[in-house]
């Protein structure tokens, strides 16, 4: 062993879930080793207690066993020793996330956050990993997929890898398994696109689709890009959604049924949704891996960090992925424009929006974002969805009052630039100080409105300047959210309980129950299941409420808990909560770069 700090880890058993891993410090703590294990993992705002995971640990000096003493509910201490200490421990994997760790037979997946821990003095210091193969002729086509620097591999990637200091240790997941792989360049920069999950699709076509994306993305930053390779690790399953960035990769999970087949030349809705996922993170290369609040340069992942800046980093980063998709030729304006009505129609559905604000949604994203309950619909709005409006609003306003000159591209841009010269984080007013920087305008008004308070954003005003009418409808049907067309004249409304409905093998679950509908009036609450509707069993709701009328009053039978209840409700007129967007003549400027 060279590296002051050297990791060890292997599937121990696949079967039951757990990694093995071996931690040997070269030189420890003269008054004993502290070791520490993240609490939480950068991208995704919750404390997560990767701790708890932990099945068992044990430390040894020259063959003995050496003390170890329980600080906190991530921390340990071991007994000062004269040599080298080394841990060995065994950490529980059974995450399908893309936050922690997981292992069965068939693939393996970890976060360095959640199965290596910290050497207290040393998280400045390189350090070596060695990543080994499973026992068992089940397991010989394994291979390793990471972006983390390669010492010494055998020609499946298993060996010696290195980083830099601790950090950038967290900053390199690492798939196994007998996955797929397609590779292409953008821009000159080697990418790798590994697929694991049971699956038929078309991984060229793919790869040729995520090249423009990258391609689009480098560029607009400027070449060279911020990194020399490229890896993104994709599990497809069964109703999975997510992905979580890196500075070199991206962990993502999808529907298998998402991936492009062989015999299909339009993009499908799936697809099309997964494209804007791998748009999205890989958007994260620059705007949050690199660009971050100063609240996270250095990360403290023993607690939360806080920042009223999320709605930069992530609404930002929502408001580029689907329009990247639009400047690299993979979908037309329409296609696009039909996403951004439904992404308007969505922040229009939640009252949550007239109670929270973009900096206060941010800042509480620890307990409420990614905690969210029953009625938070009515009390939270997302900084993803309302961040991306806002961001869209500001490039709007840029290009209205610039005349066209400047745009949020040129703000990236100079944010990019600022990094590359000083590598600090962005102090809390700093990301609006450079927006009015560069573009000479003063634009505090629009900033205390857009992020300061619940007021709704200009959108209809500022979208009318490139030739989009934007307009609010009535629901076609229970699935409509909105997209491109006229309004309807004969259009009606439908009658409503206002809610929002999950399956129950009694019936049906209420999800949430929405502010001042006709559920809520009766009492109803988030949790309850409903089963009968005027004395009928309820199946399809809509289709049941297509036959009343608006004002017309029900009977409602249902559950909560183990108490049957029974209310009546008068129902509410569907809100006009669907955007029409409508583009008049041709392409406006803004959707072409």
């Amino acid at each position: 062993m060279t590296a002051p700090v050297h990791y060890s880890i292997r599937p121990c058993s696949p079967q039951s879930h757990c990694f093995e891993i071996t931690l040997k410090v070269a030189k420890p703590a003269k008054k004993g080793q502290v070791f520490t294990l993240p609490a939480w993992i950068p991208g995704s705002y919750l404390i997560r207690e990767f701790s708890r995971h932990i099945v068992s640990i044990q430390a040894s000096s020259a063959g003995k066993e050496v003390g170890l003493c329980k600080l906190d509910k991530h921390s340990w201490q071991a007994e000062p020793v004269a040599g080298s200490l080394t841990l060995v421990y065994q950490v529980y994997a059974y995450d399908l996330s893309v936050r922690g760790a997981y292992l069965d037979e068939e693939r393996g997946f970890f976060n360095a956050s959640s199965v290596f821990l910290a050497v207290e003095g040393y998280e400045s210091v390189a350090c070596t990993v060695e990543i080994r193969a499973p026992k068992g002729k089940a397991f010989a086509d394994w291979k390793v997929a990471s972006s983390l620097p390669a010492l010494e591999t055998d020609r499946n990637g298993f060996g010696v890898y290195r980083a830099g200091d601790y950090d950038e240790l967290l900053d390199h997941p690492v798939e196994l398994g007998a996955f797929h792989s397609v590779s292409f360049k953008a821009c000159g920069v080697p990418h790798q696109f590994v697929v694991s999950g049971r699956f038929r699709g078309d991984l060229k076509r793919l790869a040729r689709d995520t090249k423009k994306i990258c391609e689009y993305q480098i560029k607009l930053f400027g070449t060279p890009a911020p990194f020399e390779r490229y890896v993104f690790m994709l599990y497809v399953g069964k109703d999975i959604y997510g992905g979580l960035e890196h500075r070199a990769s991206t962990a993502l999970v999808a529907n298998r049924d998402d991936l492009p087949q062989s015999s299909e030349e339009a993009i499908s809705d799936g697809y099309l949704k997964l494209l804007g996922l791998i748009s999205h993170e890989y958007f994260h290369s620059w705007n949050v891996k690199r660009i971050k609040p100063a609240a996270f340069s250095p990360y403290d992942l023993s607690r939360e960090g806080y920042t009223r800046l999320l709605w930069a980093f992530e609404g930002i980063t929502s408001y580029y992925d689907d329009l990247a998709l639009l400047r690299c030729g993979l979908i037309d304006s329409k296609r696009y424009l039909g996403l951004l009505a439904q992404t308007i129609s969505g922040v229009e559905r939640g009252a949550g929006r007239l109670k929270q604000t973009l900096e206060e949604s941010s800042f509480d994203a620890w307990i409420k974002y990614y905690r969210q309950d029953e009625n938070s619909p009515n009390s939270i709005v997302s900084y993803y969805t309302k961040g991306s409006l806002a961001a869209l609003a500001l490039d709007l306003t840029i290009r209205l009052q610039t005349d066209g000159r400047l745009s949020l591209d040129d703000v990236m841009r100079a944010l990019w630039q600022k990094w590359q010269a000083d590598g600090q984080g962005l102090a809390e007013d700093e990301w609006e100080r450079i927006a009015q920087q560069v573009t000479g305008l003063d634009l505090h008004a629009f900033f205390d409105s857009a992020l300061r308070s619940t007021a709704d954003l200009p959108l209809a005003n500022l979208l009318a300047t490139q030739g989009l009418d934007m307009c609010w409808d009535y629901a076609d049907h229970a699935g409509d959210a909105g997209g491109i067309g006229t309004v309807a004249d004969n259009r009606q409304p439908r009658a409503s309980l206002g809610v929002k409905t999950a399956a129950d093998p009694l019936g049906l679950r209420l999800v949430n129950v929405l502010d001042g509908g006709a559920a809520q009036l009766a009492g109803l609450a988030g949790g309850d299941i409903l089963i009968a509707l005027d004395g009928l069993k309820v199946t399809d709701l809509d289709k049941m409420l297509a036959r009343y009328g608006v004002g017309e009053t029900v009977t409602l039978h249902l559950f909560r808990r183990d108490e049957l209840l029974v209310r009546e409700a008068s129902l509410q007129a569907s809100p006009r909560t669907c955007c029409r967007l409508q583009l008049r003549g041709e392409d406006a400027g803004w959707l072409r770069g």
